[in-house]
């Protein structure tokens, strides 16, 4: 369900070569460049950097970063990491920026399974010979952090505990609806410990309880951070396609673009399911990805010539 496929009767040193010709000489042959790489698996990528360093004993990513520039630039080098590379380059960052990168955290740390987030921690020791979880509890505070770490231990129950759906339900309900202030930790404990398909069953619960869904409960007895994740663990249960299309959509509308975001998640979600994350797309806002995403780029051209006519003026 991805949209980004391996190429079949592939040759990492014939598409070496293609990229270096058209790095060569006067001008860089942008076009191929994409064209190419979008149509070749992440692995095969890593194999085309391994021939090209062989062929040429220079590094690729740094080759495509010379030639390259603004946007394009951080497309084609999020392409080139490995997924895993990636992500903890973005979380890191996300937190070593001027200013912590919250939406980054909650999108990386709510949307990527136990196994993902196993190896991002430890992907994360190898390369900055720190730990993770240290270096987010050191940015960010309070309820925000506590639920960010217990989502930092990948280790959610497993299925479904058929014995305490109702009181999951209930105890939500008392921490938050029925009780003057709210009570965050039991939020924390139950969305961040219990599996998605469990949760699943504990909101239809909740909802039959309290007569509403509960992310309209998170909305209205939290804020900041913590509702932010909250919000993002519970939509993730549901579907995490669903939830990486709302935050594409979110990406995509307004004036300015966030292109960050939008690498992000088209880079990281082509091999995996950006397929159903199109479908979800349209389900929830009347148009498709592509379009909006077309669209965009004619708005761009358009500011660009606009600029350049007032200039003349």
């Amino acid at each position: 369900i991805g949209t980004v496929k391996a190429q079949s009767g592939f040759n990492a040193n014939n598409d070496a070569e293609t990229l270096y010709k058209a790095m060569k000489g006067l001008g860089t042959n942008e076009a191929t460049i994409l064209q190419l790489l979008t149509a070749r698996s992440n692995a095969q990528r890593q194999q085309i950097k391994a021939a090209f360093k062989t062929l040429h004993g220079k590094d690729l990513v740094s080759e495509l970063k010379s030639e390259l520039g603004g946007k394009l630039e951080t497309l084609i080098v999020a392409m080139m990491a490995t997924p895993v590379m990636f992500d903890v380059t973005s979380l890191r960052n996300a937190i070593k920026g001027a200013g912590t990168n919250e939406k980054v955290l909650i999108e990386i740390l709510a949307s990527r399974t136990q196994n993902e987030i196993r190896e991002i921690i430890k992907t994360y020791k190898q390369e900055y010979d720190h730990n993770l979880e240290s270096d987010v509890s050191g940015e960010v505070g309070g309820h925000f952090k506590e639920m960010l770490v217990i989502l930092l231990q990948a280790n959610r129950q497993q299925g479904v505990q058929e014995g305490t759906i109702q009181s999951d339900a209930q105890a939500l309900f008392n921490a938050g609806e029925k009780k003057f202030g709210t009570d965050e930790d039991q939020f924390i404990t139950i969305l961040g410990n219990r599996s998605a398909e469990h949760l699943r069953r504990v909101f239809d619960a909740y909802m039959k309880l309290s007569g509403h869904q509960i992310e309209e409960s998170i909305q209205r007895e939290t804020s900041g951070g913590l509702r932010d994740v909250l919000l993002a663990v519970v939509k993730c249960a549901r579907s995490v396609p669903a939830y990486l299309a709302e935050c594409l959509y979110n990406s995509l509308k307004g004036a300015g673009t966030d292109d960050a975001t939008l690498i992000r998640i088209m880079v990281s979600r082509s091999e995996i399911d950006l397929l159903d994350i199109r479908a979800e797309f349209r389900k929830s806002f009347a148009t498709s990805l592509h379009n909006m995403i077309k669209v965009l780029k004619c708005k761009k051209a358009h500011t660009h010539t606009h600029t350049h006519t007032q200039m003349s003026d």
